[in-house]
């Protein structure tokens, strides 16, 4: 049987819990290098960054740079709720998520 990544089964309709909780452990704990990265640089390169942890960034005509992040408090929140539908046990909880990646 064939493995879907993420993006795909997204396309079929096919998302599931462990896809979403994952996706929410990856921005609560994920790092924003290639954010700064972006914003001390000129672009170049832009298409090797990862930059899902950015929802906003300004350019003004003077040089000054807005970033603004993922809010990793909201995501803990989203994911501690989560977890506590799954009987509470968030270290359980993300260890399977873990255990799940692909």
């Amino acid at each position: 049987m064939k493995e879907y990544s993420l993006k795909e089964r997204i396309a079929m309709g096919q998302l599931k819990r462990s896809d979403v909780a994952r996706r929410l452990a990856e921005l609560a704990f994920g790092k924003c290098n290639d954010c700064v990265k972006l914003a001390m640089g000129d672009g170049n390169g832009i298409g090797r960054l990862d930059l899902s942890m950015l929802t906003e960034f300004k350019r003004s005509e003077k040089g000054a740079v807005e970033v603004k992040l993922v809010d990793r408090l909201k995501a803990l929140e989203l994911l501690a709720a989560m977890a506590e539908e799954d009987g509470g046990d968030l270290e359980g909880f993300l260890k399977s998520l873990q255990e799940d990646s692909p």
